[in-house]
């Protein structure tokens, strides 16, 4: 296994991705695309700090089912790790 993937989001903070598949998604060149594409539209130009892409939105989002499936597994819930990825990636591709 390589070294996991560790991303600093605006937001969250930093995202580790331990998932081969998941990483090569998010280093595919149509998925950086979406770091030009606004989330919040024209908001910046009014408040500074509201700078927010697609691409933000889009790893935050994987970031919480993250959370989300952790919190099901303390639960007693059996997720598998394919199962976990394809959550993961349907988030990630929402």
């Amino acid at each position: 296994m390589t070294k996991p993937l560790l991303l600093n989001d605006p937001i969250y903070g930093f995202i580790t991705v331990n998932s081969e598949l998941v990483k090569s998604i998010i280093e595919h060149p149509y998925f950086q695309r979406l770091r030009r594409i606004r989330q919040l539209g024209m908001t910046h130009l009014v408040y500074s700090g509201a700078h927010h892409t697609r691409f933000h939105h889009a790893l935050g989002a994987m970031h919480l089912m993250g959370m989300a499936v952790d919190e099901l597994r303390i639960k007693q819930t059996e997720i598998s790790k394919e199962e976990e990825e394809a959550v993961l990636l349907a988030v990630l591709l929402h």
